[in-house]
């Protein structure tokens, strides 16, 4: 069993990015892993400061925001999830707020227990390099952090909700699930 933190980005409640997520959710819990779900968009974020006072007042981050009710999810995960509508090619700003605020754990001198890291993402263009942009940024974040890549799902071709009810992702996303 593993211990998942699968974090969303999109702001359009039931849009495709959530079918994504509910789809993973749904493999990985069915084959008893737990999965905790962070819905960044819908969360109160500070973007990181760089005030290197991480994990000295009680909190992971200084600032009082969401962050220190997803922080402690993380010490405890396996493996992280990146769910997320594709903005202007790379992570919408309430995903990139969570990344850079990982910094509190390196700047706490707080180890963490993920291994490994996946990656799914949708968006309206049918143009592969339009992916290129966030697959960059996500194996960078992989190497930095020394995680395993433990998949890549992109499902191009979707904009209006339920859209991809019609592309296979979400049957690609449960897989993804059940074998993470």
């Amino acid at each position: 069993m593993k211990r998942i933190v699968l974090i969303t980005g999109s702001a359009r409640k039931n849009g495709n990015s959530d079918l994504l997520a509910q789809a993973f959710i749904a493999g990985a819990q069915g084959v008893g892993h737990q999965v905790f779900r962070f819905d960044a968009a819908h969360k109160k974020l500070f973007p990181c400061i760089a005030c290197d006072t991480c994990f000295t007042k009680g909190a992971a981050c200084s600032r009082t925001d969401d962050f220190n009710e997803l922080a402690p999810r993380i010490e405890e995960a396996d493996t992280i999830v990146l769910c997320t509508p594709l903005y202007w090619f790379t992570f919408p700003g309430q995903i990139k707020m969570v990344i850079d605020k990982l910094y509190a754990f390196q700047s706490g001198k707080r180890s963490l227990n993920i291994q490994e890291a996946a990656l799914l993402v949708c968006a309206e263009t049918d143009d592969p390099k339009d992916f290129e942009g966030i697959l960059t940024t996500f194996a960078l974040l992989l190497r930095y952090k020394e995680w395993k890549n433990a998949g890549i799902l992109t499902v191009p071709k979707v904009n209006k909700i339920g859209d991809i009810e019609l592309s296979g992702g979400l049957e690609k996303a449960q897989e993804l699930g059940r074998h993470i």
